[in-house]
C-alpha cells in the first residue's frame, strides 16, 4: 500500500501540474501571469538486487522449476580482483571453497558434497560457450575469465542437467558485459594490494550501425602469500558483433588466458602450525595457456521460435615442472651430484571441438502456453598426455627434458554425441510441467605408452552410452512466490586420471562404469515486503565413485586396483534469506544469511588402507562439510555501501577413512572448521567513476580448506591471511 500511495501522490501531481499548464495558457491570453509549482521528489529504495532469479524462459533455455541464481557481479561489494569465492558467490548457499590460490588465478568450487577441484563437477561456460579443457578426459575449466569482465553469473543446479549436458553440479555460465551503444567506450579498472598484487583490466567497445565490438586485456601480478607463490597472469578477448537484422545475430569470439603460478608446495601440520607462510618448495611452476575461439548465430524466424548455432574450440596446454614428494620429503641439493634433483615435467595437449545446435518453440495447447526446447551436440576431443619427464635441476620455470621421450606418452581420445528435449506443460495458469530426456552415444579410447606398463595392457576403450530423464514442476501462489521441484538424471564419465595406473604397483580395471545418479530437489521461493527467499531440500545420489581397493594378481602378489569402490549419498536443506530495510530517503540497510546443512556419506563402499579392503559405508564424504553458513549485512548511503561479512565452514574429512589424526606428511586428517570475516566498501563517485576498498580475512584467521590427494601436492595448502586491496574503476 505504501508502493501504491507514492503512485497515487505522484500521478495527482503530475496531473495537477497538466491542469495547472493549461489554465496557464488560457489565462496567458487575457493577461501575462506564471504559475511555478513547486517541486515533487518521489524516491524509494530498491532492493538490494546483487542476487536474482532467472527468468522461466531465456534465449533457447527453460529454467522454469529449476534452482537457480544470478549474481550480478558490478553490484557486488567485493574483492573481485582476488576472485575469493566466498566473497562472489556469498549468496548462494552451500557453495564449498576450495581456497589454496589467492591469487585469483582460479576459481575452485562445488555444491552439494562434490568435489571443488577446478570446479570440474560444473558445465562451466562463457556466454554459452562450454569452457571444460575436455569434458570426457579432464573435465576441469583451466580458462579464468578476469572477474573484471563479467555482468553476471548463472548458476543453474544439477536438476537442469538435461539441456546443457549431464554434470551433477550443474551449470555455471559466465555473462561478460556487452558493447556499449555509443560508438566508442572506453573501461579501466585497476586494483592495488598486500603482496604486491597490481592489476589492470582495459576494455573498449561500441556499436556502428550493424556491427558491435568488444574488446579486453586484464595483467595481474602478485607476489603471494605464501612464500614462492609469486604469479603473473594475462587474459584478452575480442567480441565481434553484427546485427544481419532485428532477429539475426552474427558473433565471432576469440578468449584466452594464460598465468604461471609458482607453487609453495604442502606443508605438514606441523610446518602450517609453526608458520602457514612457509614454503616447502622454490622450483615448482604451474602454467595452463588456452585459447578458446568460437561462432554463434542466434535467429529468431517468428516470434515463437529461436535458434541458436554455436561452434568453439579449446585449444591450449596445461605445464607443470615439479619436484613432486610429500611435503616432508625436503628438496634440497643432492650430495652426490652437488646440484639439486631433476625435477618432473608433465604436459597437458588440449585439443577440444564442440558444435552445438539449439532450438526453442512456444506454442498453444487446450488454451494453455507450452514451450518445448531441442537441440543436438557433438564433441570430438584429443587430449595429449605426456608425463614424468626428466626435467631440469633448475629452479625457474623450464620445461626441457634432459632425457628425451617421458614416462607417460598417451592420448586419450573421445567423441560424444547427444540429443536432448524438453517441453514446459501450462497444465493450469499457476502450475506447469517440464519433461525431458537427453541421449548420449560417446566412447573414449586410450592409446600410448606408460614406461612402467605391458604395453598391451595400456589401451583401453570406455563406452558412455545414456538415456537420462528428467522432470520439474513449479506452482505460482503469486507473481512473486513460487514452489518448485525435480529430479533429473545425471553422469560424470570415467577421466584420464581414473584409467592411468599410477605406479608399476597399480592396475586399471579395463570395466570401469561411468559415475551415475540424479538430483532431487523441491523448495519455496520468493519475495514478499521487505523479504526475499529461497529454501529447499536436495538429494544427490553418486553412483560408481571411483577409487582403489586391494587385491592379490594371478602370481600372489599385493596390488593396487582402480575400480569403481560404490556410491555416495547426499541429502541436505539450503537456505538462503535478505531483508532489505529502509532507514530514510538516503540509507538502507541489508541483511542477509546464506546457510546450509548436509550430510553426505558412502553407501555400499569400500576401499584399500594398506593391503587390506575396509567398509566404508557410513563415512562421510570428502570435503563436504555438515554446516556452512555465510552471513552479511550491507549498509547503504547515497553513493556509498560497505558490507561486512561472516563466513563459517564445518569441518571435513580429507579421505573416505575419515582418518581424524593427520599423518606425517599432512596428506590425511581432520580439516578443521573455520570462521572468516571480510569487509567490502564501495563508493560510486560518479556514473563514470567508483572505488573499492577490501579488507580480507579481517582477524588474519590462519586456515586451510581441503587436504588434496594429488595435484598440487598432498598435504596443508595455506589459505591466504590478512589483505587489503584497493580497486579504481573508470568508464568513459
Amino acid at each position: 500500500m505504501k508502493h501504491f500511495y507514492k503512485m497515487l501522490l505522484a500521478i495527482l501531481c503530475i496531473s495537477y501540474a497538466a491542469q495547472a499548464q493549461q489554465k496557464t495558457a488560457k489565462d496567458s491570453v487575457k493577461k501575462d501571469t506564471t504559475t511555478i509549482l513547486k517541486e515533487v521528489v518521489v524516491s524509494e529504495i530498491k532492493r538490494n538486487g546483487n542476487i536474482t532469479r532467472l527468468d522461466s524462459i531465456k534465449g533457447t533455455f527453460i529454467y522454469l522449476g529449476k534452482k537457480n541464481e544470478v549474481i550480478k557481479v558490478p553490484n557486488l561489494d567485493a574483492a573481485v580482483t582476488e576472485k575469493y569465492a566466498r566473497q562472489i558467490y556469498a549468496k548462494i548457499p552451500g557453495v564449498f571453497v576450495y581456497d589454496m590460490d589467492g591469487t585469483g588465478n582460479q576459481v575452485n568450487i562445488a555444491t552439494r558434497g562434490l568435489d571443488p577441484h577446478r570446479g570440474w563437477e560444473f558445465n562451466i561456460r562463457k556466454d554459452g560457450i562450454i569452457t571444460n579443457s575436455d569434458i570426457y578426459g579432464y573435465p576441469a575449466s583451466h580458462y579464468n575469465i578476469p572477474m573484471e569482465a563479467v555482468e553476471r553469473i548463472e548458476l543453474v543446479r544439477g536438476a537442469g542437467s538435461l539441456q546443457y549436458g549431464a554434470q551433477f553440479g550443474g551449470l555455471m555460465n559466465y555473462i561478460s558485459k556487452q558493447p556499449s551503444e555509443k560508438p566508442f567506450s572506453f573501461e579501466s579498472i585497476n586494483t592495488v594490494g598486500s603482496y604486491g598484487l597490481l592489476s589492470t583490466y582495459n576494455a573498449i567497445s561500441g556499436k556502428v550501425g550493424k556491427f558491435s565490438y568488444m574488446a579486453w586485456f586484464n595483467n595481474k601480478s602478485n607476489n603471494g602469500y605464501r612464500d614462492n607463490s609469486d604469479s603473473k597472469y594475462n587474459a584478452q578477448n575480442i567480441s565481434l558483433f553484427y546485427q544481419f537484422s532485428p532477429n539475426l545475430l552474427l558473433k565471432a569470439e576469440w578468449t584466452r588466458s594464460d598465468y604461471t603460478i609458482h607453487l609453495a608446495g604442502p606443508l605438514t601440520d606441523a610446518m602450517f602450525n609453526q608458520d602457514p607462510q612457509m614454503s616447502t618448495r622454490a622450483r615448482n611452476y604451474y602454467n595452463p595457456i588456452i585459447n578458446i575461439p568460437s561462432l554463434t548465430l542466434d535467429w529468431q524466424p517468428g516470434k515463437n521460435t529461436r535458434v541458436l548455432l554455436t561452434t568453439s574450440a579449446i585449444i591450449g596446454s596445461r605445464n607443470s615442472v615439479m619436484f613432486d614428494r610429500l611435503a616432508n620429503v625436503p628438496d634440497t641439493i643432492n650430495k652426490q651430484t652437488y646440484q639439486y634433483n631433476n625435477r618432473q615435467v608433465d604436459i597437458d595437449h588440449f585439443n577440444s571441438y564442440t558444435s552445438e545446435f539449439r532450438i526453442l518453440h512456444s506454442y498453444g495447447l487446450l488454451g494453455m502456453n507450452n514451450t518445448i526446447t531441442g537441440g543436438l551436440l557433438y564433441m570430438n576431443n584429443d587430449l595429449h598426455r605426456q608425463q614424468q619427464g626428466k626435467g631440469t635441476t633448475g629452479s625457474d620455470y623450464d620445461l626441457t627434458l634432459v632425457t628425451p621421450g617421458f614416462g607417460r606418452d598417451m592420448h586419450l581420445k573421445s567423441e560424444n554425441k547427444a540429443a536432448f528435449a524438453e517441453n514446459k506443460w501450462g497444465i493450469t495458469s499457476r502450475w506447469s510441467l517440464n519433461t525431458g530426456v537427453r541421449v548420449e552415444r560417446g566412447q573414449s579410447d586410450l592409446t600410448g605408452i606408460i614406461s612402467y606398463y605391458d604395453p598391451a595392457d595400456v589401451p583401453n576403450t570406455i563406452k558412455h552410452h545414456f538415456a537420462l530423464l528428467g522432470v520439474n514442476t513449479q506452482y505460482k501462489l503469486s507473481n512473486a512466490i513460487n514452489l518448485y521441484g525435480g529430479w533429473s538424471q545425471a553422469y560424470r564419465p570415467v577421466i584420464f586420471k581414473d584409467i592411468i595406473p599410477g605406479s608399476v604397483f597399480e592396475v586399471s580395471d579395463k570395466n570401469l562404469k561411468d559415475a551415475r545418479g540424479y538430483n532431487l530437489e523441491g523448495g519455496f521461493r520468493g519475495s514478499w515486503g521487505v523479504l526475499s527467499w529461497d529454501v529447499n531440500y536436495f538429494r544427490l545420489l553418486y553412483k560408481n565413485r571411483l577409487g582403489t581397493v586391494a587385491l592379490k594378481n594371478d602370481a600372489g602378489q599385493d596390488i593396487i586396483y582402480r575400480t569403481n569402490i560404490g556410491n555416495s549419498i547426499n541429502n541436505g536443506v539450503e537456505m538462503f534469506v535478505q531483508t532489505d530495510l529502509k532507514l530514510n530517503n538516503k540509507t538502507s540497510l541489508t541483511l542477509f544469511t546464506s546457510t546450509a546443512y548436509m550430510n553426505a556419506v558412502y553407501q555400499n563402499a569400500a576401499i584399500r588402507s594398506g593391503n587390506t579392503n575396509v567398509d566404508v559405508s557410513g563415512n562421510k564424504v570428502e570435503s563436504a562439510p555438515d554446516w556452512q553458513s555465510r552471513n552479511g549485512a550491507t549498509l547503504k548511503f547515497n553513493r556509498y555501501s560497505i558490507t561486512a561479512l561472516h563466513s563459517y565452514t564445518s569441518k571435513t574429512f580429507a579421505d573416505a577413512l575419515n582418518t581424524v589424526t593427520p599423518n606425517a606428511a599432512g596428506s590425511t586428517g581432520l580439516v578443521p572448521s573455520y570462521n572468516i570475516f571480510d569487509l567490502n566498501a564501495q563508493v560510486r563517485l560518479s556514473s563514470s567513476l567508483n572505488l573499492r576498498l577490501n579488507l580480507n580475512n579481517a582477524f588474519d584467521k590462519k586456515y586451510f580448506t581441503k587436504r588434496p590427494q594429488f595435484y598440487p601436492g598432498p598435504g596443508v595448502w595455506s589459505s591466504d591471511g590478512r589483505t587489503i586491496s584497493a580497486t579504481i574503476g573508470i568508464k568513459l
